[in-house]
């Protein structure tokens, strides 16, 4: 079984500890699995990576098998990657991993809430600081694919307002799955680092209105930011 890249020693401590007293934890899925539901979901990459997919938060799936976007709008992505790469459908789970190896993997919280219902901005506001180190300094580029409403508004949590009014002004916008946004995001410390996102829907069966748009929307940006 892969495994997903380790987490700095630290990040991967503070989040422990940030997770031991969340009320909305799926701790009966992570059971039923044999997981521990400290251990955060971090898929991480390549840190060269072209291209970072940012998701929600992870689900059933990604608890039993350990790596995050492998569940049912995981796989979607993965299936758009590989028919953007090779030209054919996806031929089976193990090469669903193999084809995002060189991409970087994230999301907002690190683990699966109950009912896989979004975590509260309480929570996300916890874990912001510890997953913005991870993308600020474990990758090095700096073009992000967004997926879903709640990915996209991660990046105005903690910063200026004039930062959160572009991102809600930009969402606003009927082209805003085929244009991209600049924005900045800032550390506690002052750190800052320039990201370019490329929003995407949610690849999930229940957002009825994109979800049959999805693999093409998903090939243009792939095409677009030349991955």
């Amino acid at each position: 079984m892969r495994q997903a890249k380790p987490l700095p020693a630290d990040i991967e401590d503070a989040m422990r500890r940030e997770a031991v007293d969340l009320e909305r934890l799926d701790r009966e899925i992570y059971r039923q699995f044999d997981r521990d539901p400290l251990t955060p979901i971090v898929g991480l990459g390549p840190r060269a990576a072209k291209l970072a997919v940012f998701g929600r938060d992870p689900g059933r799936k990604e608890v039993e098998i350990g790596l995050p976007f492998v569940g049912a709008g995981g796989q979607k992505v993965r299936d758009a990657l590989y028919r953007h790469r090779h030209g054919r459908p996806l031929p089976d789970f193990e090469a669903s991993l193999s084809v995002g190896e060189d991409l970087f993997w994230i999301n907002t919280v690190p683990y699966k809430p109950l009912g896989n219902k979004a975590w509260s901005m309480a929570v996300k506001r916890r874990f912001q600081p510890l997953v913005a180190a991870l993308l600020m300094r474990q990758w090095s580029g700096d073009q992000i694919i967004t997926l879903g409403r709640e990915a996209f508004f991660w990046f105005g949590i903690g910063q200026t307002k004039e930062i959160r009014d572009a991102l809600e002004a930009f969402w606003s916008r009927d082209d805003r799955f085929s244009v991209t946004h600049v924005t900045e995001l800032t550390l506690d410390d002052g750190e800052r680092k320039r990201f370019v996102l490329a929003p995407l829907p949610h690849p999930s069966p229940l957002n009825q209105r994109w979800f049959k748009r999805f693999p093409e929307l998903l090939d243009r940006r792939l095409s677009t930011l030349d991955v």
